[in-house]
């Protein structure tokens, strides 16, 4: 846990502390809620960070009971143990590198296929599914915003929102495009067919962040919400799409029950959605300055899935790469995103 300095922490959370404890606190709303998020992020922290600590020092001791008295079913819970603080640390230590401003918060995640109709919006669905196994895995609630159907299998497009401590942080490393090889089951001729979905990746925006928004900038349009499967049996048209005229941004919510809460949601969706666009120029103006610019297009794919003729995973910004493309598809991308953030 070379990061991660607890002393500097402990410090930081004392100060903090001390602005409570000011007669004016409360009177800044935003300001006060900013300052209990931070404190009760360096609380889990500081906490986690006991725990292993605990842990550590119980398996020192148990090891140190086991040289002197031998135990075969101690020795094995001993690296059982071990094995388990190894997962932990690990894990831990990638949570001490989220020092982005919006790391600790929500993610919204939006997947769109690319050309190729049936195929690529099939390749859309089965990331959406991955990505669903991966957030239930590592404990996290998804929360489905948006959806549109594909003509005959697949979807259209899906957005929906990974609820829960570092969901960004985690989640922002798989934006970008994500390329399929496979046979087609959806070609008689059983030909291979390469597919391709584009996966964007934005911070939920939360209340302590301001972003100016014109009323009259925005259009907005209700419809009937019409889910999965019909999994939607909402038949008021209490699905809501929202337009921002001057950046042509468009952002739609059908999850919740009321149009209020969809335009509640959706509004959330349009402020990320503006946030982004608005570092994204910031960004493009420093790189014009240094002459870096760099376009991105469908082809230059993060990470590529073969299922033939071979099978594998590799992620090409890190060179990461596994043979089981199957537990990959069922969830198990955490080796990727962590290799990401090591590199």
């Amino acid at each position: 846990m070379s990061h991660f300095d607890i002393a500097k922490l402990q410090e930081e959370l004392k100060e903090l502390e001390k602005q409570t404890l000011d007669a004016k606190f409360w009177e800044d709303q935003k300001n006060s809620q900013k300052v209990l998020g931070k404190i009760k992020n360096i609380k889990r922290k500081s906490n986690k960070y006991q725990e292993i600590e605990n842990e550590i020092k119980n398996l020192k001791e148990l090891t140190e009971l086991v040289n002197m008295e031998p135990d075969e079913e101690v020795a094995k819970d001993i690296i059982k143990g071990t094995n388990k603080v190894k997962k932990e640390v690990e894990k831990f230590e990638i949570e001490t590198l989220f020092s982005g401003k919006y790391d600790s918060n929500n993610a919204i995640v939006t997947i769109h296929p690319g050309a190729g109709g049936t195929e690529s919006q099939d390749w859309a669905e089965m990331l959406y599914r991955m990505y669903t196994r991966w957030a239930t895995k590592n404990d996290y609630e998804v929360k489905e915003l948006d959806y549109l159907e594909g003509e005959e299998a697949g979807l259209k497009s899906v957005t929906f929102e990974v609820i829960g401590e570092n969901a960004y942080g985690y989640m922002k490393c798989e934006k970008g495009v994500h390329r399929l090889v496979r046979i087609s089951p959806f070609d008689s001729g059983g030909r291979r067919h390469t597919s391709f979905a584009s996966v964007e990746v934005l911070p939920e925006i939360t209340d302590d962040i301001e972003i100016e928004i014109n009323p009259d900038d925005l259009r907005i349009d209700t419809y009937r919400a019409s889910g999965a499967g019909g999994q939607h049996i909402n038949k008021t048209s209490s699905a809501v799409r929202i337009t921002h005229i001057p950046t042509n941004i468009v952002v739609a919510c059908q999850s919740e029950r009321s149009q209020i809460q969809n335009r509640e949601t959706a509004m959330k969706m349009l402020k990320s959605k503006l946030l982004d666009l608005k570092e994204q120029e910031q960004k493009e103006k420093i790189e014009d300055l240094k002459g870096e610019q760099k376009e991105i297009a469908w082809g230059s794919q993060i990470r590529s899935y073969v299922f033939c003729p071979y099978t594998m995973v590799k992620d090409h910004r890190t060179n990461y790469e596994v043979g089981n493309v199957e537990a990959v598809m069922d969830g198990n991308i955490t080796d990727f995103m962590e290799a990401f953030f090591k590199k």
